[in-house]
């Protein structure tokens, strides 16, 4: 098999190449291209691979301006850093996808899905359009209104340590100690709010990353958190579930 790589991380690229290697020594990698121009050039003067791996994110624009501009015959896997809101267009437009840092028996299980697959979907141009639609970076809420006393007042996202339910009320606990009942369910906050800046850590609570104090292994591969300027004695706990996406989000 004949496989292009579309890549601007050096490493990502000879990971990438190295865990092709390992699930079939036999495959060939034509070329190792980083932006969009380069892979525009290379598909008008070559022959089509087999497969190409496209990274999204480039130096010079989307991997999905390529298609745009010259066509692409082969069966594409692409590579992203995207979170679950964006994978949901690949899943959409039968793209398969591979989340980085790209693990060894997820690329297994990719190659598996394409050998199934007697004709790959093509990607067209109203399919390239969904996909850039919902990879634009979404407007995240970064001021709430508050109530104190007869006064409104807009408390920025910036001076939040964290959410919390507690008698059927949502609270937003304020850096300063003090905490603000909120419009809004634990669950619409966490697609409002910026998913680098803040986490739900369980059914109670949303944190900011600020906000984390401490973190400890705790019974059954699960974790305990403990807070800036805690509410109590209550031991907050991240489920087994939610342990490697709480670590990815910390490395952030």
């Amino acid at each position: 098999m004949n496989v292009l790589i579309l890549e601007d991380e050096d490493l990502a690229a000879w990971a990438l190449i190295s865990k092709l290697q390992r699930l079939d020594p036999t495959i060939e990698v034509l070329a190792t291209l980083d932006s969009v121009r380069s892979a525009v050039e290379w598909c008008r003067s070559h022959p089509a691979p087999d497969l190409a791996f496209f990274d999204i994110q480039l130096a010079d624009g989307l991997s999905f301006e390529i298609f745009e501009q010259v066509k692409v015959p082969c069966p594409i896997i692409f590579t992203t850093a995207y979170d679950a809101y964006a994978l949901r267009a690949f899943r959409v437009n039968s793209v398969d996808y591979l989340l980085k840092p790209v693990d060894q028996d997820d690329l297994a299980r990719a190659f598996s899905k394409l050998r199934q697959l007697q004709q790959p979907a093509a990607l067209d141009a109203e399919a390239v359009r969904r996909i850039l639609q919902t990879l634009k970076t979404p407007e995240y809420k970064t001021r709430f209104m508050v109530k104190i006393g007869d006064h409104l007042t807009a408390i920025v996202d910036t001076d939040i340590d964290f959410f919390f339910g507690e008698n059927k009320i949502v609270w937003l606990r304020h850096q300063n100690g003090r905490k603000y009942p909120v419009d809004y369910t634990l669950d619409q906050l966490e697609e409002m709010l910026h998913p680098q800046q803040f986490f739900r850590l369980n059914r109670q609570y949303i944190a900011a990353i600020g906000a984390i104090k401490d973190v400890v292994s705790y019974s059954n591969s699960r974790l305990k958190v403990t807070l800036r300027d805690p509410l109590g004695s209550e031991d907050i706990l991240i489920s087994r579930e939610k342990v490697e996406a709480f670590k990815q989000w910390l490395g952030k």
